[in-house]
């Protein structure tokens, strides 16, 4: 998410950072088996990406890569020669191999320094994400990679509505409880701003089943994923607000089996540092046959007077 300016014109921050790495460092020592497994499906689907580019990679970042998942599969790719992992704040102790650790809002690499940047699951919690993807974008040799996965839009859409109307019903008030996301759009259209050539943004749903809402929270502290809102209350929720949270989000987002549904938006980005070698769009005006000339020509008869099909 990117900041929001306040009257101002000053950038105001979102996240606490600080919070943000305390609870990354917990999620990190207690290892929670099977924890990390929207970081497997993300990592899968953006190894599965990289295989169809065809072209080679000498140096790649990991940028923010705990577990060493996504390192792994970089290392797997033919197409890719050193990888640098650079663990988010803290080394990860059950994956040895980090080159260093990093806070991915300032990445220290030279510019034009790396061919390939690959980030899973990190940035979204970037308070000046526009500024994380210039700095990005900027580390790209000319025609290097940029590759991210992020949660957007509709992403644990359940837990949001459930605990604020919950919350809302109990105390009279609510505070926000689930990180906003940005959707593909407005985050395609940031790959533009921060000049990636040929930027692509496109999201895979992914839906996780839950035998109650508390199973769903336990994951969520195991990733380190829970609330670090600046404006988050400071106060735990109240046990009434959260039996009622419980009993609305089975009431409203259960399968018929019983099972509650926790969405997961996965949005997969992509673009490309300039390079003269890239496609470009045609300058306005160059074009050998108009708008109108075309919807003509595609509307004429043919020779038998028939009108060729829509």
């Amino acid at each position: 998410m990117a900041p929001t300016p306040d009257d101002t014109g000053t950038a105001r921050e979102i996240f606490d950072r600080r919070l943000l790495a305390q609870r990354r460092r917990r999620a990190l020592q207690r290892g929670v088996e099977g924890a990390d497994f929207l970081l497997a499906n993300a990592v899968e689907d953006l190894a599965d990406r990289l295989l169809t580019v065809t072209r080679d990679f000498p140096v790649a970042l990991d940028l923010g890569g705990h577990t060493g998942r996504l390192a792994r599969a970089l290392n797997a790719n033919p197409r890719i020669g050193r990888v640098i992992r650079a663990d988010l704040f803290t080394a990860d102790p059950r994956a040895p191999g980090c080159d260093l650790v990093v806070d991915d809002a300032y990445p220290p690499f030279a510019e034009a320094s790396l061919d390939l940047v690959v980030s899973v699951l990190s940035l979204h919690l970037v308070n000046d994400l526009p500024g994380a993807l210039i700095q990005i974008r900027r580390m790209l040799k000319p025609d290097g990679l940029f590759l991210a996965t992020l949660p957007g839009g509709d992403t644990l859409f359940e837990l949001r509505d459930s605990l604020m109307r919950a919350e809302l019903e109990v105390t009279g008030g609510a505070a926000p409880r689930v990180v906003p996301f940005a959707d593909t759009r407005s985050l395609g259209a940031l790959l533009q701003r921060a000049g990636f050539a040929l930027p692509v943004a496109d999201t895979d749903r992914v839906t996780v089943r839950y035998a109650d809402l508390f199973g769903l929270i336990r994951d969520l502290r195991a990733m380190g994923a829970t609330n670090m809102l600046i404006e988050r209350a400071r106060t735990p929720l109240a046990g009434a607000v959260i039996a009622r949270a419980a009993e609305i989000y089975a009431a409203e987002h259960a399968d018929p089996d019983g099972r509650l549904r926790a969405t997961f938006d996965l949005v997969s980005l992509s673009g490309w540092a300039p390079h003269e070698s890239q496609q470009k769009p045609m300058k306005p005006g160059t074009a050998k046959m108009s708008l109108a000339d075309a919807l003509k020509a595609f509307d004429a008869p043919d020779a038998d007077g028939k009108r060729k099909p829509d």
